[in-house]
């Protein structure tokens, strides 16, 4: 066996960005909606609702995002004890989401310059579906109640800034396709305000939307605001809009670091074979013609440390032949 010390420009390191589809059909677009009646009636029933891509009761059944529904008051669901008012599974809900992305309890949603308390729908991309992050300006949804339509994306392809919050970037959810507004605007608007449908973070795969925006363009939404409404009601009716729709795209992006090894093999080096049956058991090389002419076949590469411990070993596709006439150059890429 040969050993030979990599030089510093042996080793190179690179990282790649690779777009692949988020849902298990491997497709960009979901058009099937199912739900588990066994999820609605347990306990998580009262907290969110998993959307899978065929019948849950399938083998090949994976869930594919989980929607919830908060509002800060506790309005919407049945509260956990009738002589503590404002506090049931949806203030749960909304003190959640409102910890995780603002970072604290006190601060409220702002969806351009509306506070969009009334309550929020979170959709939660399951995290074995987009794997490192979602991708902006694939994020296209399609919401139908009755004879209204809804189609959001995210504004990515109209900000030359991004921005950013306790996890990581955060773009505005407007009307319109691809990144791009519809008609060039960033949302809806109430009074004097222009305000977003909702939050689009990435970096977490979370998709926030703004339930008075929801109200205002699907009025037949009939999204419940009472304080002693049945616990996850609200969940069902996002999914059956969503479900009516037919059409949630998304992608996800993961970056790929590869390490470059370039093992480089000079005329003069690894042309005798390291099989000990070449040799005699006095030391000789048994065949002649190896002495004057030797040829050795390079069939693996083993990647040592210091301590000349292994770490990995690269194979050829086939032997290579080398002797002191042919030089080589072998690149191994370790993905990570």
């Amino acid at each position: 066996m040969s050993f030979k010390k990599f030089d510093n420009e042996d080793v190179i390191v690179s990282a790649d960005s690779v777009s692949s589809t988020v849902w298990s059909t491997d497709t960009y677009e979901l058009d099937s909606f199912e739900t588990s009646s066994t999820q609605e009636a347990a306990t998580s029933g009262d907290y969110y609702l998993n959307v899978y891509q065929t019948s849950s009761d399938s083998s090949a059944a994976a869930v594919q995002y989980s929607i919830a529904f908060g509002t800060e008051d506790g309005s919407g669901a049945q509260p956990y004890n009738v002589n503590v008012a404002g506090k049931s599974p949806t203030s749960t809900i909304f003190g959640q989401f409102r910890s995780l992305v603002l970072g604290d309890e006190e601060s409220s949603f702002l969806y351009g310059g509306n506070t969009g308390n009334k309550g929020i729908y979170a959709i939660s991309i399951n995290r074995a579906r987009y794997k490192e992050k979602l991708l902006p300006g694939t994020f296209n949804l399609k919401l139908t109640q009755g004879s209204d339509n809804l189609e959001l994306t995210d504004n990515s392809g109209l900000t030359s800034t991004e921005t950013y919050s306790d996890v990581g970037r955060v773009y505005d959810i407007i009307s319109g396709s691809n990144g791009v507004s519809h008609d060039l605007g960033t949302g809806y608007t109430i009074g004097n305000y222009i305000a977003s449908y909702g939050k689009f973070l990435p970096d977490v795969g979370l998709i926030l939307l703004n339930v008075q925006a929801l109200e205002v363009d699907l009025g037949g939404l009939g999204i419940l605001s009472g304080s002693n409404d049945e616990n996850g009601a609200n969940n069902t009716i996002l999914h059956n809009a969503i479900k009516a729709g037919d059409s949630f795209k998304l992608n996800s992006e993961e970056t790929i670091s590869s390490n470059y090894v370039f093992v480089r093999v000079r005329n003069s080096e690894f042309n005798y074979s390291s099989n000990p049956s070449n040799i005699t058991g006095s030391g000789e090389i048994r065949h002649n013609s190896m002495v004057n002419n030797p040829q050795a076949y390079v069939t693996s590469v083993g990647l040592y440390n210091d301590n000349n411990d292994l770490l990995g070993v690269a194979k050829l596709s086939k032997p290579l032949l080398k002797d002191f006439t042919k030089e080589a150059l072998i690149r191994i890429k370790l993905d990570y």
